[in-house]
């Protein structure tokens, strides 16, 4: 059984013992087994954190929200970090629906940048219709990242 507390920026889940916050998001009609599905997502967001060069962990939504995960406890984001995660997303969310490839090609398994200051890298979730994008120090070797993130999230789809 779940108990939600409701304010006006957040949503306090009580399940299973423990207490969840998720901010800015719209859990009201989710089913017990979506919730299950998007605390199982958080755990695996913050097993990402838990690597030294992984800024930010997140599951962003069909409409471009965080519906959970975030920035690393304790890190100073670059200035106008949310807002360029946002940028990329919306870049990344129009390049992951496109089919035209996927029968020549296959699915897109993840779309990556490289900055001088930060990796961007992005995993669609076809079936959920959700993202994980993810926010790296430039030092990250991507391919193992997803390797790293594949087995992760492999049982969670």
């Amino acid at each position: 059984m779940s108990i939600f507390l409701v304010n006006r920026n957040n949503v306090f889940l009580l399940y299973l013992d423990k207490v969840f916050i998720f901010e800015n998001s719209n859990l009201i009609g989710l089913s017990e087994q979506n919730i299950s599905s998007l605390l199982l997502y958080d755990e695996k967001c913050k097993s990402l954190l838990t690597e030294p060069e992984i800024r930010f962990a997140g599951i962003i939504d069909k409409e471009g929200n965080l519906v959970v995960g975030g920035f690393k406890e304790g890190l100073v984001p670059y200035e106008n970090d949310e807002t360029k995660l946002q940028a990329f997303y919306n870049f990344v969310s129009k390049a992951s629906i496109r089919k035209e490839f996927d029968e020549s090609l296959g699915p897109i398994n993840y779309i990556a940048a490289r900055r001088d200051k930060a990796v961007l890298v992005s995993f669609p979730f076809p079936i959920s219709q959700i993202l994980l994008l993810i926010s790296a120090e430039p030092t990250i070797n991507i391919e193992n990242l997803a390797q790293k993130v594949v087995e992760i999230f492999t049982k969670v789809q």
